[in-house]
């Protein structure tokens, strides 16, 4: 009998809920596969669809994913007077949904993991669902969910309010909980009355350094999308440099001769920005950083406005290097603001900087930022509390990072050892002429961010986390169940 069977035999049961896409929630899906792989539990995982979750969840036969139905986007498009309407509505509807599948859908569990936020209706359903089924209850608190909130009607709003007295009463409730910051652990001990353990997001096994081989792989899968501008033409698709030698087996940064693969000397450096394209991150700050980017390097390098761009593409398809490189920012995500600001990159006329807009599988986004030679990240946190999961997979696979400076990020990034900070798009300019300086061989700085972040990343992995810290809350509330 294993440490999570009770008398009887019987296998422990867990039951992981999320109010959203469980593609785009990684923290959950890693939960899923610890609670099967580490703890030996069946689990259940209530969400939305949308996103393809990991292989490794789909695949694991001790998982089962249960969809529920998502909230239907006619009712978004709706004029802003039935907005209160559809604020009490909406937690109603999902309420209920939620109950169906926590009490009716799904065999009794011996505990609930529900992400926090959103905390309305989620919290009190799962509250519910607990006593009706005399289950454990555990809150992964992720943020604050009238922080988030606030973001659209102000702190000051009637709705905050209420929203963050559901979710300080109910949070109160669980049996146990979990949160990914010292700083939000202290702020829910002082105010709130709630004790929770740090579980630190950290990657999985599958977010690793890239190898040359996968690198190439990936870019020939990519190479379609990445050779197509978000407009007329930019220095990655311009000229003959969007026109493959295919008989090379050729892409934008690599080449294949035989059984040899190179890199090119002047491919452009690749920056990646993965975005939830909400307002909590400006992406306004890497327009501008980008723009620039672009001035200060042609200001150093003596060139006016009229000089030619697609003289400067041919020169460098040629094989011209230049002591700055161009750059590729490809921004990966789905939100609400991604069409606004591809419309503004559109609008943009740069010469050394391009930019793409996709949306990868979750086994091609850890190759893609293991293939990386930089990652930004925009977020800025609604609570100040939390720590942006995206900057701990780019660690994962061995990339530096340049952040948005916030109260907390320092649990996170070390700056001048796997990354910097930054507060303008000024300031992130200066970071970018700085490590790309004689890029790909000569920049020293960005090397050294690598070999830092490296060293850091090589030790610390989820599983190892999770084993150290909540593996002993799951344990502890288990023991009430299974016993």
């Amino acid at each position: 009998m294993n440490d999570y069977e009770g008398q009887n035999g019987k296998r422990g049961r867990a039951c992981v809920v999320v109010l959203g896409d469980l593609g785009r929630s990684p923290r959950m899906q890693y939960h899923a596969l610890s609670l099967a792989r580490q703890a030996s539990l069946e689990v259940d995982i209530i969400a939305y669809g949308g996103s393809e979750p990991h292989i490794a969840v789909l695949s694991h036969p001790s998982i089962h994913i249960h969809t529920m139905t998502q909230w239907p986007k006619i009712f978004q498009g709706l004029p802003r007077i039935f907005r209160p309407i559809m604020l009490l509505l909406k937690p109603i509807i999902q309420f209920f949904m939620l109950l169906w599948f926590l009490c009716l859908k799904i065999p009794s569990p011996d505990v609930f993991i529900v992400q926090n936020p959103p905390s309305v209706p989620t919290l009190v359903a799962v509250r519910w669902a607990s006593s009706l089924r005399n289950s454990a209850f555990i809150i992964d608190w992720h943020n604050f969910g009238y922080t988030l909130l606030g973001l659209s009607l102000g702190r000051n709003s009637r709705f905050v309010s209420v929203y963050r007295w559901i979710e300080n009463r109910y949070g109160k409730m669980a049996d146990g909980s979990l949160c990914v910051t010292k700083a939000m652990q202290h702020e829910l001990a002082q105010n709130w009355g709630i004790n929770a353990t740090v579980l630190y997001d950290q990657p999985p096994e599958f977010f690793h350094p890239t190898s040359l081989e996968e690198k190439h792989k990936l870019f020939c899968r990519l190479d379609k999308d990445l050779r197509q501008p978000l407009g007329s033409g930019d220095c990655v698709s311009g000229g003959s440099l969007g026109m493959g030698n295919y008989e090379l087996n050729e892409t934008l940064f690599t080449t294949q001769v035989g059984t040899d693969i190179f890199l090119k000397p002047n491919r452009a450096a690749l920056v990646v920005s993965s975005t939830s394209w909400t307002p909590d991150e400006d992406f306004s700050i890497l327009l501008e950083a980008a723009v620039m980017y672009d001035r200060r390097v042609a200001a150093v390098l003596n060139e006016d406005d009229s000089t030619n761009e697609e003289f400067l593409w041919k020169a460098i398809s040629d094989g011209k290097q230049y002591v700055y490189p161009r750059l590729l920012f490809i921004i990966t995500g789905k939100g609400p603001e991604k069409e606004k600001y591809e419309e503004k990159i559109r609008r943009l006329h740069l010469k050394r900087v391009a930019f793409r807009t996709m949306w990868l599988s979750a086994e091609d986004y850890p190759l893609l930022l293991g293939s990386a030679d930089l990652g930004v990240c925009l977020h800025t946190s609604s609570s100040g509390l939390d720590l942006p999961m995206k900057v701990v997979d780019m660690f994962g696979c061995g990339l530096p990072a340049c952040a948005v400076s916030y109260s907390c990020i320092e649990e996170l990034v070390k700056v001048k050892k796997n990354g910097l900070l930054f507060s303008t798009s000024s300031e992130l300019a200066d970071e970018l002429m700085m490590l790309f300086k004689g890029f790909p061989d000569g920049c020293d700085a960005l090397k050294s961010l690598r070999n830092g972040t490296l060293e850091m990343g090589s030790s610390a992995r989820w599983a190892t986390e999770w084993e150290k810290h909540a593996k002993p809350l799951v344990s502890k509330v288990l023991s009430r169940n299974l016993n």
